[in-house]
């Protein structure tokens, strides 16, 4: 499962990039996922494969509780006050609320949604880590369908990008290429490509 350039990631036609502007790209990976017709969009791909479409595969979800654990002990899970932190949804236009299949602030596991377009989802977490957002985007080629996902992180503070060098090994080597090969195997059940 590749990481791929953010360079690449960068030039597509995306409502992230100017969305987000400022808040730094910290991981894009992208899978390459079979045609089997034309049209096919992100919104569509959830809907056939069931929410949640990056559904956690045992061992991360091992990882998960064991950090969410450590998080409760150590208080790192609970939101900053209000007044520290803004929400990446009130950076949201009245084209943006208009076009989006979802409110702003609906649940989704522990994120919330910021947007969801067609072909663009943008989601949130905020906590005394890390102000994260996960981007999920897919887009028609030639050939085939590449799936995206990236993440982006602005720091809530000193401890932010040493939690994030902390859990890097784990995210680039367990989670992010599990979450992907979900992503394909319900490609594969959605769309008959197995």
């Amino acid at each position: 499962m590749p990481q791929i350039s953010t360079h690449e990631f960068e030039r597509l036609p995306l409502r992230v990039h100017d969305f987000l502007a400022g808040v730094p790209l910290h991981d894009v990976w992208a899978i390459d996922l079979p045609r089997t017709r034309s049209g096919i969009t992100l919104d569509e791909f959830s809907r056939m494969a069931g929410a949640p479409l990056c559904k956690l595969p045992p061992v991360v979800r091992a990882l998960l509780k064991i950090r969410l654990f450590v998080g409760r002990l150590l208080g790192w899970d609970r939101e900053p006050a209000a007044t520290a932190w803004e929400p990446f949804a009130t950076r949201m236009t009245t084209a943006d609320r208009s076009r989006s299949l979802a409110p702003a602030g609906t649940c989704e596991g522990l994120f919330r949604v910021v947007y969801r377009f067609e072909n663009e989802q943008l989601l949130e977490l905020i906590n005394r880590t890390a102000h994260a957002a996960a981007l999920s985007a897919l887009v028609e080629t030639a050939n085939a369908y590449r799936f995206y996902f990236g993440v982006y992180v602005r720091n809530v503070g000193r401890f932010t990008p040493v939690y994030m060098a902390l859990i890097g090994p784990f995210r680039k080597l367990v989670v992010y290429p599990s979450l992907l090969r979900t992503v394909r195997a319900r490609w594969n059940q959605a769309f008959g490509t197995d």
